[in-house]
């Protein structure tokens, strides 16, 4: 599986980094297996820190090895259990389980404002689900430990056309 991940720096040693705000699925390295989502995301954080370049680092993980050997949970859709984890963790309320790689959709800025009507209590989970399977929902792996780090290989760089 090729995997991106865009910053305003090349990462060839991903790291874990501890946050200082709160992310979909926590503390850890977020990577996607879509090529413009990890550009889009470069060139916003690149924005934010106004420093550096947008820059995509490109990795591969044998999926097989590490999703046997690592703790796993994967969203496949947009669901109530989903929701559940992402509201959780954005609030900084998450006791569950920890895993070490975590699989599913991002809450991305076109999500954002459905998930804080939602987080408000504006909608109620049902309304917010209805909202969310009309939107396109780009994926994320999540690697939250030095051993599921252990399984992604950078590859190279991309350029800001994406090539």
């Amino acid at each position: 599986m090729i995997v991106f991940h865009g910053s305003n720096v090349a990462v060839e040693k991903p790291m874990l980094i501890p946050q200082t705000r709160f992310l979909d699925f926590g503390n850890g390295f977020y990577t996607t297996e879509n090529k413009t989502q990890a550009l889009s995301f470069a060139d916003k954080v690149f924005r934010r820190r106004k420093e550096g370049a947008p820059i995509v680092s490109v990795y591969d993980v044998d999926e097989a090895a590490a999703f046997s050997v690592c703790s796993v949970i994967r969203f496949n859709a947009p669901d109530e259990a989903w929701l559940d984890f992402v509201y959780e963790h954005r609030t900084g309320l998450f006791k569950g389980t920890a895993y070490e790689l975590i699989f599913g959709a991002v809450a991305n800025d076109d999500v954002y404002e459905t998930f804080t009507l939602y987080a408000t209590g504006a909608l109620d989970k049902e309304d917010t689900l209805k909202r969310l399977k009309v939107k396109q929902l780009y994926n994320q792996l999540v690697f939250t430990s030095e051993r599921a780090l252990s399984f992604l290989k950078f590859k190279y760089i991309l350029d800001k056309e994406g090539k």
